[in-house]
């Protein structure tokens, strides 16, 4: 899931990933919720942030047997990044200056690899 807002866009970190890369945030659907309704819940237990208009953008297979990745975008509403649940390490904005100059392999940002689903909504929300 990419939220956006403008020109930023938020991106957590796992405290298992190396320093510095940041991805899209992700999460399952619970049973008896919309895919809408699980990007809203996800976005908000992972960072606080509250979400509107999720739109699907593409899939990609996961490994789990049974399972897909689904990728949405969503708009921020409302909120401040914090960290929720505990499945991220930090959560924060970036700049379209930042993610740009990450993509280009500058900086200290670093951003899944171009086959991620994460990596295709990022590099289409710099389109």
């Amino acid at each position: 899931m990419l939220v956006t807002d403008g020109e930023r866009v938020l991106l957590g970190r796992q405290p298992v990933w190396p320093e510095g890369f940041y991805s899209a945030l992700a999460g399952f659907v619970e049973p008896g919720e919309s895919l809408e309704e699980a990007v809203a819940r996800e976005v908000r237990e992972e960072s606080g942030i509250d979400v509107s208009g999720p739109r699907y953008v593409s899939s990609q297979p996961w490994p789990f047997p049974g399972s897909l990745m689904l990728g949405f975008t969503a708009s921020h509403a409302s909120g401040e990044p914090a960290v929720g649940d505990g499945e991220l390490e930090d959560v924060r904005w970036f700049s379209r200056t930042e993610v740009a100059a990450a993509a280009a392999g500058d900086g200290p940002l670093h951003l899944p690899p171009p086959i991620a689903i994460a990596r295709r909504l990022i590099d289409g929300w710099l389109a």
